[in-house]
């Protein structure tokens, strides 16, 4: 037969009265009545079948058996609650494993991420970059940042913020002999595509653009590649506006032109409903929308 341990809140009473020879102390200590404290220890005397204290008219002694067993519950409490306590300092710091898009991660991310370190130089961020879902739970991935209609069973999911898609190219890229000042201008220009976003015939169609093939041009798997293609002068792009904020507010890109096309997709915050309540967690997604809230100077644009 397995052996049965007597109430774990009945021990931890036990201990205080133990610990102050007091029940009145032992009541302040845990914030709960005397009598509570009485009944508490009444019930662990009926279920070991001791009588643990003495009680005296003005004082608290232990019985033998009480001196044994005093040591004993301290030294375990002492065990769960130290063992409770590196949990929480794990939970807090260490380690911080997100998933995203490589192309998000090194276009928006990486160079935001400073920031969150200093904040939290406890918090060692580590970023796995793939183009399709994970399993976070199997993967030991504590959040994600993803970009979609936001269908994912069984997690907790927070619209990060809106995406829409417009042209972009480098600054020598517009010339006497290739100028870009209407959108028609862009049958002298070389498009480059992104494999991952809306094609040119969706934004040369709500422009009016006709009269030529808009699926000539390389293309890109991937939308850093296709960035750094058009920062090179090789062409014009149809960017993410995420992915090249910095780059056009630095200079190194140019909107030839004002309009955007609203994406499909968004970019969700995402997560296991558990993990929403972890402590290093909640401190990445409280900074992740605080930077997306700065940073929006480009949907007002």
């Amino acid at each position: 037969m397995a052996r049965q341990l007597p109430p774990l809140n009945a021990l931890r009473v036990f201990e205080s009265a133990a610990r102050h020879l007091s029940f009145t102390r032992a009541a302040d200590e845990l914030n709960v009545t005397q009598a509570a404290v009485s009944h508490q220890i009444k019930t662990l005397e009926d279920r070991l079948g001791l009588t643990l204290f003495k009680r005296m008219n003005r004082s608290l002694l232990l019985t033998d058996e009480g001196q044994t067993l005093a040591p004993a519950v301290t030294e375990a409490l002492g065990i769960i609650l130290s063992a409770v306590d590196r949990l929480h300092r794990h939970d807090q710091s260490g380690a911080l494993t997100i998933s995203t898009m490589d192309s998000f991660a090194s276009s928006w991310l990486v160079p935001r991420l400073s920031r969150f370190q200093r904040l939290h130089p406890d918090i060692d961020v580590r970023i796995l970059t793939s183009d399709t879902l994970v399993d976070m739970v199997r993967d030991n991935v504590d959040l994600a940042i993803r970009f979609g209609h936001g269908d994912w069973p069984g997690l907790h999911i927070e619209r990060l913020m809106d995406e829409n898609v417009f042209p972009v190219c480098a600054p020598n890229a517009i010339t006497e002999d290739k100028p870009l000042n209407i959108p028609a201008d862009l049958k002298r220009h070389t498009l480059l595509h992104d494999d991952m976003q809306a094609d040119w015939s969706l934004w040369c169609e709500s422009m009016g653009v006709t009269g030529f093939d808009v699926r000539r041009g390389p293309s890109f798997q991937h939308s850093n590649l296709v960035i750094q293609a058009a920062m090179q002068g090789d062409g014009i792009a149809l960017a993410r506006g995420a992915l090249v904020a910095d780059l056009v507010k630095s200079g190194q890109l140019i909107r030839p032109f004002d309009f955007s096309l609203p994406s499909n997709f968004v970019y969700y915050f995402a997560c296991p409903e558990a993990n929403i309540r972890r402590p290093k967690v909640k401190a990445f997604r409280d900074w992740l929308f605080e930077e997306v809230a700065s940073s929006a100077w480009l949907e007002q644009q």
